[in-house]
């Protein structure tokens, strides 16, 4: 089954440009990454440093290897030190409500 991932970040209002520079460049690796249906990113229209990265993934093993990567050799170095806050990852299955 599909699972759906929302990952919160909330930049540092001086870090958002770098913030969109560097998920500009990371998100390419996170659509092409096997098991990647789909990821939007969604900006606060009130508050450009708040966003959403809302993701759809074939099966939780495939989240599940991404979230390896991300965390061993797809580590994204840059990105804690424009953050405001850590980030928040939900993990959401599909219901047939």
């Amino acid at each position: 089954l599909p699972i759906s991932v929302i990952l919160e970040l909330k930049f540092k209002p001086e870090s958002v440009q770098a913030g969109r520079e560097l998920m500009g460049r990371e998100l390419q690796k996170t659509r092409a990454f096997d098991g990647n249906a789909r990821t939007d990113v969604l900006i606060d229209e009130d508050d450009d440093a708040h966003w959403l990265i809302y993701e759809i993934w074939d099966t939780v093993e495939h989240d599940e290897a991404y979230r390896s990567f991300r965390a061993g050799e797809g580590r994204i170095v840059d990105l804690p030190a424009l953050l405001a806050e850590p980030p928040v990852k939900k993990r959401y299955v599909t219901s047939d409500v």
